[in-house]
């Protein structure tokens, strides 16, 4: 029998609830959860010898099993004269000390301060339909009676859904009154079994709001939040923060119930944060695999991804996590990253710490008592050292980091925390491996925090840079176009001058400066902080052949293309990000790509000179304009993409017929690769210049 009503505001009608009451007969109505679901938020918040007043009782036996534990100082209201017949018939003789009353709770008829407790089950919920004057007034009225009939240190205990008008309404009225103002989370729908009742996808909040003495000309106010998994409650600074804090639960809840009933939400993706700090310390991704046929051992799966690499394309982007989830071989895969700056004592801690609340998003059809495995790389964490942080006034908040890859090599990484997932710079440290650093390292390592499974050391601060080494797949790219200048046999002893925009961690134009000997390199960086990130940390020096200018790129180029003496450079290189996630195109800032700008660029390009940039442009109708300005000021333009990133590698020049075909090009790169891997040159042998031409494409 459907006895909910056709419109949310019959909820607030008396008429309503006599013709429910009526239809429901004996039944008990227990919308909001049974007593044993609620009975340790009551327990905690109402004494045994407290005077209790239960508003909009209805046929709930909420009050009945508070009496039959001990709680029998209990008056409970109604508007309905049905329901409140029924409940004397129910309990005169069984329960003779507690009392039931036809009264409207915006007109108690008690005396002032007559009670310790003013517990409220779904009452304000159905009062306040909406927020329309009439009915705010109803409840103005409601909430005024409450507090008038509650002693100072009394608290109103009023279980909720905390939908946003209602959580609103109820914080501000008693934050005005001075009153402390606690929301309590005390259960969420998947603790509920039965489904003999209409049930929320919302968890159940209790209000608990404490009567204080007024202070006249205090602005005192106190709003705490407590959870379920936080055995304390956490202080919060406003109103606002605590409206937010519940939503972000309501979110959870609901996203866990659309986890359990269907598959294939598309990307889902939500932080786990500290209880004690509130700071972020798990990111989990839920992966659905619709091609994988269900059976008992694959239906469910958590994947630790190991510090550091949760910026690699097979963990940090959509199509990578797909691609993980099917080789993984299970209906539903959950990542995890971890975040810098939280403490991980091992593999075992983090299964412990996240057993329970990763089980709320496993897929329906999970078998009971099913064991779900905890899967990683190699099995560990990995390591993360974070070895410095600090604030630019350009970039915001930035780390240095040094995280483990593969073959136990380490790798030194600038990190801009307003873009986190995002590696801005990154190098290669050498190989540490005498025994004496190593002893130092270990012990050290105990000192400073808790034992992973890692075999091998973090490295230290100070530890020297692997020049030879590029890091970045992009910057391989554009030393790889040094071969569409002609007679690339002849670069190491001819003069190359280099124009590079943003510095980085400048790994970018040291290389170059360390490879070719005769290269003449400008330098330009917008932001000081980075120039002294990559002198410090990254094995960045200027030398009579490399300069840095601290200058907006933009400007720079500028006054160079309306100088008197122009510069005409062999190579320019755009290696510049945008500090405006808004646009779409996070490298280069558009104006960069400006048609009056690229004729300033075109400018100061030698004759047969190549202009390299690093697109990242996830805006196809705008990679589409900047592929087709760039082709109106460069009448010859390569693409290379790089393989898992968003990033691609234009190659302009300003004659057609500079072009070469793919085979010329693979040529061109094979005989300046030879000429660097001549001897002294230290050159990396894993570095192969013609595997990042083979995919080039013409515009």
């Amino acid at each position: 029998m459907n006895l909910l009503p056709k419109s949310s505001k019959e909820f607030g009608s008396a008429d309503y609830w006599e013709k429910f009451f009526q239809q429901r007969g004996k039944t008990a109505f227990e919308w909001y959860g049974t007593y044993l679901e609620l009975c340790e938020v009551l327990h905690k918040y109402i004494k045994p010898k407290e005077k209790v007043l239960v508003i909009g009782c209805g046929n709930s036996e909420l009050s009945e099993q508070l009496y039959d534990v001990g709680y029998q100082d209990i008056v409970n209201i109604d508007i309905s004269e049905v329901v409140i017949k029924q409940m004397k018939e129910r309990n005169g003789s069984r329960r003779p000390h507690m009392s039931f009353l036809k009264m409207d709770m915006t007109q108690l008829e008690f005396p002032d301060a007559t009670f310790q407790v003013v517990l409220d089950k779904g009452t304000l919920d159905a009062v306040l339909t909406d927020e329309e004057e009439v009915t705010l007034r109803q409840v103005d009225r409601m909430l005024a009676e409450v507090g008038r009939v509650l002693q100072v240190g009394g608290r109103y205990l009023c279980i909720s859904l905390a939908q946003a008008h209602i959580l609103k309404k109820a914080v501000g009225h008693f934050s005005r009154e001075g009153w402390m103002v606690r929301v309590h989370q005390v259960a969420s729908s998947q603790d509920r079994v039965s489904e003999a009742e209409p049930r929320f996808s919302l968890p159940v909040f209790a209000f608990v709001m404490t009567k204080f003495r007024p202070v006249p000309g205090s602005a005192l106010q106190i709003f705490e939040l407590c959870t379920q998994e936080q055995g304390k409650p956490v202080r919060l600074e406003s109103a606002d923060q605590l409206v937010e804090a519940v939503r972000e639960r309501q979110y959870y809840a609901w996203l866990c119930s659309q986890l359990r009933c269907k598959a294939g939400l598309g990307s889902v993706s939500l932080d786990l944060c500290s209880g004690d700090t509130g700071e972020p310390r798990y990111t989990l991704h839920v992966v659905d695999n619709p091609t994988v046929k269900p059976s008992r051992d694959n239906h469910f799966a958590i994947f630790i991804i190991p510090q550091g690499r949760e910026t690699e394309w097979l963990f940090g982007m959509e199509e990578g996590r797909k691609q993980l989830a099917a080789s993984a071989g299970f209906r539903r895969l959950v990542t995890v990253a971890l975040h810098r700056g939280q403490r991980y004592a091992g593999m075992e801690s983090i299964q412990a710490e996240l057993s329970a609340r990763v089980m709320e998003l496993a897929p329906a059809g999970l078998p009971p008592q099913q064991q779900v495995p905890f899967l990683s790389v190699g099995g560990d964490i990995g390591v993360r050292t974070v070895q410095h942080r600090d604030h630019s006034a350009l970039s915001g908040d930035y780390v240095i980091e040094d995280v483990q890859g593969e073959d136990r090599w380490y790798f030194r990484r600038l990190i801009f925390l307003s873009n986190r997932n995002v590696v801005q710079s990154e190098a290669r440290l050498l190989k540490d491996t005498s025994h004496r650093a190593q002893k130092k390292r270990k012990k050290d390592r105990k000192k400073q925090r808790p034992a992973d499974t890692s075999e091998d050391f973090p490295p230290a601060p100070g530890q020297s840079i692997d020049k030879s080494y590029l890091c970045c797949e992009h910057h391989k790219a554009m030393v790889a176009g040094l071969a569409l200048l002609r007679n690339p046999e002849l670069l190491l002893e001819t003069p190359l001058a280099l124009l590079v925009v943003g510095l980085g961690g400048g790994s970018l134009p040291l290389f170059v400066h360390d490879h070719f000997p005769k290269s003449r390199i400008d330098a330009v960086e917008i932001d000081p902080t980075m120039l002294e990130v990559a002198s410090q940390w990254f094995g960045f020096s200027q030398s009579d052949r490399m300069k840095v200018h601290i200058a907006d790129g933009l400007d720079y180029i500028t006054s160079l293309a309306g100088g008197e003496a122009r510069p005409h450079y062999d190579v320019i290189m755009f290696d510049v990000d945008s500090k405006d996630p808004t646009l779409g195109m996070s490298c280069p800032p558009p104006a960069f790509v400006d048609q009056l700008f690229l004729q300033k660029v075109k400018s100061i390009l030698s004759h047969d000179g190549v202009f390299i940039l690093n697109l990242v442009c996830r805006d196809l109708r705008l990679k589409d304009s900047v592929l087709a300005g760039l082709k109106a000021a460069f009448p010859l333009l390569y693409v290379r993409r790089i393989e898992g990133e968003v990033n691609e590698i234009l190659f302009c020049q300003l004659h057609p017929e500079q072009k070469l075909a793919t085979p010329e090009l693979l040529e061109m790169a094979q005989v300046l690769e030879r000429t660097l891997r001549k001897p002294g040159q230290g050159w990396d042998d894993t570095y192969v210049l013609s595997d990042m031409l083979k995919t080039v494409k013409i515009v």
